[in-house]
């Protein structure tokens, strides 16, 4: 959705990234009314704002594949009997991974993850499909395994831009929404590499609260529609990461090993 003053624009993908994604979309009817998307969640006429094509797709999982690694990471401390020491530690899990992944190399040959651990939503949903990662070692450390895990969901991310992009409907930006976009600067600077796009992040904490208070102001007629709403509520954006080239340059070789794995394991 929105790429100005955080209103909602055509061809500009909105990720709310939590637990899982949902990612959408708008197009005007006349420009895509011809096309229909295959393998995505949803296609609807006036589902996001009236006039509008509204498209919807999304990941399965994406904090959830973060959560799991640090729920098995945080085994160990159920041996330590101090419960605030416990919880002071498992608090840190996600941050320091983060920061020991940034500092990480990028290679071609680094680890490679497949992020289907709670199947795949899109494109072309398969709930029984399942991850994977390659290329461990016995050099392999937790930041290296927690790096292929953030590069894997943005790969996902990208395989959804993908469809639409091949579908004739051409994305033109990216906007991050959401806890994970907001807490986590590593995962949205690697959004925008693997992407090789620039993705705006929503300043509000509470964008799908804000979304509807719109919608009910202009149902009770403060607004003559939505897009006055929009203008008048949006909060706009507080972030933007950009990408880096030579990264994305080495994120596009990883992005095809990525695809390749993924076909191996599914037999697609």
């Amino acid at each position: 959705m929105g790429a100005v003053g955080g209103q909602i624009e055509p061809y500009y993908l909105s990720k709310v990234m939590g637990t899982s994604t949902c990612d959408m979309l708008v197009a005007p009817k006349d420009e895509v009314d011809h096309i229909l998307v295959r393998g995505i969640c949803g296609q609807v006429d006036g589902s996001v704002i009236p006039g509008m094509i509204g498209m919807e797709a999304g990941q399965s999982a994406f904090g959830d594949a973060y959560a799991w690694f640090k729920n098995i990471l945080s085994w160990s401390l159920t041996l330590i009997e101090d419960k605030q020491l416990r919880q002071i530690v498992s608090d840190k899990i996600i941050k320091v991974l983060s920061e020991q992944a940034a500092l990480l190399p990028l290679s071609e040959h680094d680890e490679v993850a497949v992020d289907w651990l709670n199947g795949r939503r899109t494109p072309d949903a398969n709930q029984t499909l399942k991850a994977a990662i390659t290329g461990l070692s016995l050099g392999t450390g937790a930041p290296q395994i927690f790096k292929s895990l953030v590069e894997a969901t943005c790969f996902g991310a990208k395989a959804i831009v993908e469809r639409f992009n091949d579908e004739g409907i051409k994305v033109k930006g990216l906007i991050g929404l959401g806890g994970v976009a907001r807490k986590s600067p590593y995962i949205m600077q690697t959004m925008a590499d693997v992407m090789n796009m620039p993705i705006k992040i929503h300043k509000s904490e509470q964008t799908c609260a804000i979304g509807a208070a719109m919608f009910a102001a202009t149902a009770a007629g403060i607004y003559t529609k939505v897009e006055d709403a929009m203008h008048a509520m949006g909060q706009g954006f507080d972030a933007v990461y950009e990408p880096d080239a030579d990264k994305a340059f080495l994120f596009a070789q990883r992005y095809e090993k990525y695809k390749a794995l993924g076909k191996f394991i599914s037999n697609e």
